[in-house]
């Protein structure tokens, strides 16, 4: 149990925290922790990924206590938003790489050495990106968001957060995992370890996943995340409305569906040059 897990969960259970100057204390100290990356949202032991509901709420006391105020520059961005959450500041000593153009990075996100962000990008509050991932132009990474080592997340791709409801396991993607251009990843959807998903491909809890490969359909156990399996090659696809008008007028709803499992082939066509990074 961390030590500040305590008093986390009691201040977030206290109704009026004004008269708890207190609070406020505990919440930067509990931001720090967070943003060096020693208290994460969720985390994996045995193969099994933990939601630790205490950072959740640790988050949510943030916005409780933050009040409105006018931070940044006139030359730099300037913005409006709670004083408890400014953007992160990095520095060399960091070694994360951050291209100019845009790009802004919440206190109480993790983000690793050799991490590059490419402008404009935006990782939210308790977020944690491990080390060697690429997070590419336009991209989103939500808040409570667990991106694993060597990840490219593309151009223009949404990584949901699930800050709540506060039980709810946040979007997870493993190590050595391709999230192509345009994708979203959303509602707790895990992605395991070197999967690749292709441009365009959408996941939500509720949407089911074809493997074309395995001649099966894959959905989300009762109070577990869709899971994508690991190594597996996703594309967009789609299946056929069979009942109603939907057969009548030949409609299709989209899908995702596995097309085949990473090989030799694939690694090859998808490895990024080590330059880069």
């Amino acid at each position: 149990m961390h030590p500040l897990q305590g008093a986390i969960e009691r201040f977030s259970a206290i109704g009026e925290l004004d008269s708890h100057p207190e609070a406020r204390e505990t919440f930067i100290a509990f931001r720090h922790e967070l943003t060096q990356g020693r208290v994460r949202a969720a985390e994996k032991i045995n193969r099994e990924w933990r939601v630790n509901v205490w950072v959740k709420h640790g988050i949510l006391l943030g916005f409780r206590l933050g009040k409105l105020t006018r931070m940044g520059s006139d030359s730099c961005l300037p913005f409006v938003d709670k004083d408890t959450f400014p953007v992160r500041k990095f520095s060399a000593e960091n070694g994360v790489r951050i291209v100019p153009g845009g790009s802004s990075v919440r206190e109480g996100a993790y983000v690793a050495p050799s991490v590059i962000c490419m402008p404009p990008m935006f990782i939210n509050v308790g977020a944690y990106i491990d080390e060697g991932t690429m997070v590419d132009s336009h991209a989103l990474i939500g808040s409570c968001a667990q991106i694993g080592k060597r990840v490219h997340v593309s151009a223009a791709a949404q990584i949901g957060g699930v800050l709540e409801p506060i039980n709810a396991a946040p979007v997870i993607i493993e190590d050595d995992v391709l999230i192509g251009g345009n994708c979203g990843v959303y509602e707790g959807t895990l992605v395991r370890e070197r999967a690749v998903l292709g441009a365009g491909t959408i996941f939500t809890r509720s949407t089911p996943l074809y493997d074309l490969v395995n001649g099966r359909v894959l959905l989300p156990a009762a109070g577990k995340p869709l899971e994508v399996p690991e190594g597996a090659l996703v594309v967009p696809g789609a299946r056929s409305v069979t009942k109603g008008r939907g057969r009548e007028w030949n409609l299709s709803l989209y899908t995702p569906v596995i097309v085949k499992y990473r090989d030799d082939k694939t690694d090859q066509s998808i490895t990024l040059e080590e330059w880069l990074r």
